[in-house]
């Protein structure tokens, strides 16, 4: 049974190793979003490298595309492809671009532009219930993405065929590329919103695996209503100068920054053994 705890700040490094190595990436999402990642992949998802086609599997999507790399990285730990893939993210003629792409083993549906993620996470459901499949859908956003209009139709329509079979994500580090989520676009209501489309409201702490499998587990168990869990993360999670900082949004870290990076992650892995 691999260490969890450890693993997430291992998966951290692959996503600083790819954008350092290729000059460009979403390092402040990416370390936000991989312990919900991790703890889907590894504790949730009915997903493996040898049953891509099974109709009877899970169903993810990343809705917030642009934190890829740290899907490729958690995808990349769990077989669905060799880690010599990831040297080449973002590299000339690649299939590992900087938004999902479903030319790769594993992933569902090409995201990246904001906000659609969950209508089709909303078709996905449905059809699972018209074929009578036992499958799950699951689906992440951005706490900033929740600006889009589509992402409330999506809402709308999953609370109106009350789709227990999806569970909702959202990544709630309070920072989007123009700044804090509060002052671009507020949301505070979280709560009232999602309960107001007809959609049970869980809560986690997105940076902890424990709270986070729990709210996965509570929401299997609760019928009747599409669920969504607001997952409070820290954006940047793992390296100090990193967290809680809208410049790192999307920003490649010099040499420096980089080696400081690489021995915060490792100290933090260690931590966790």
């Amino acid at each position: 049974m691999e260490n969890l705890n450890k693993l997430r700040f291992e998966l951290r490094q692959d996503v600083l190793d790819m954008i350092y190595r290729a000059k460009t990436g979403h390092i402040g999402g990416d370390f936000s979003v991989m312990d919900i990642l991790v703890t889907l992949y590894y504790r949730q998802l009915n997903v493996a490298p040898d049953r891509t086609q099974d109709p009877d599997r899970d169903r993810f999507v990343l809705s917030k595309g642009h934190s890829v790399e740290a899907l490729y990285a958690v995808l990349c730990s769990k077989g669905f492809f060799p880690k010599s893939d990831l040297l080449t993210y973002s590299q000339y003629m690649s299939k590992y671009i900087g938004h999902p792409n479903n030319k790769i083993s594993g992933i569902e549906m090409n995201s990246g532009s904001l906000g659609h993620g969950l209508s089709v996470s909303v078709g996905m459901a449905l059809a699972g219930r018209m074929d009578q499949r036992s499958y799950r859908v699951y689906v992440v956003m951005g706490d900033g993405e929740l600006a889009e209009g589509s992402v409330w139709e999506g809402a709308m329509a999953a609370g109106h065929y009350k789709l227990d079979n999806l569970c909702a994500v959202v990544d709630r580090n309070r920072l989007q590329i123009s700044g804090c989520t509060e002052d671009v676009m507020a949301h505070d209501s979280q709560d009232e919103r999602w309960a107001s489309f007809g959609w049970h409201v869980l809560h986690a702490e997105g940076n902890n695996l424990d709270s986070l499998n729990n709210a996965f587990e509570t929401a299997k168990t609760l019928k009747g209503k599409p669920t969504v869990i607001i997952a409070d993360t820290t954006k940047g999670y793992g390296v100090s100068f990193i967290e809680n900082q809208a410049g790192w949004h999307h920003r490649v870290p010099t040499e420096e920054e980089y080696q400081k990076a690489t021995e915060e992650l490792k100290k933090r892995g260690e931590a966790n053994e």
